[in-house]
């Protein structure tokens, strides 16, 4: 049996994705001081606006981009998108929290992890709902990896 997403479906994964990428790197500035703490909470602060866009672009979409594609009667489908969002990206792995320059491998593992379920979920949402609007999600994440490599690069 096939499951199509819907754009609706995908940005409420994308909502939930940020929140654990802002757990994330709020979780690491624990671990380090200085600049380096500043860094990962603007990370975080990142995270969290880019959650609101997400939630904008959720209200800017049609009915149709928004209509169930699967038999649902007792709601659960979003309890399986958080969980599938969950389990994919930024989901807890183990590293070494007290060096920044883990804290960036990692932060730009899951960074890529995240394109890569994008484009995964891209190819399954229909164009008809919403399909193109995934490109800003994907768009979004690769500012992230910019960010965090250009960072390493330069500091380690």
């Amino acid at each position: 049996m096939a499951l199509d997403f819907n754009a609706d479906e995908i940005f409420e994964m994308a909502e939930q994705i940020e929140k654990n990428g802002a757990i994330f790197y709020r979780k690491a500035a624990k671990n380090v001081s200085g600049e380096e703490k500043d860094f990962l909470l603007e990370l975080a602060k990142m995270e969290d606006d880019h959650e609101v866009t997400f939630k904008a672009l959720r209200k800017e979409l049609t009915g149709l981009q928004k209509e169930s594609t699967t038999f649902d009667p007792n709601n659960e489908a979003p309890l399986y998108l958080k969980a599938l969002a969950d389990s994919r990206v930024f989901f807890e792995k183990e590293l070494d929290p007290s060096t920044m320059k883990d804290i960036l491998k990692a932060a730009i593992g899951a960074e890529k992890d995240s394109i890569v379920f994008y484009l995964g979920m891209k190819d399954i949402v229909p164009a008809k709902l919403g399909k193109e609007k995934i490109d800003g999600i994907i768009k979004e994440e690769m500012s992230h990896i910019k960010l965090l490599s250009t960072r390493l690069i330069n500091q380690y």
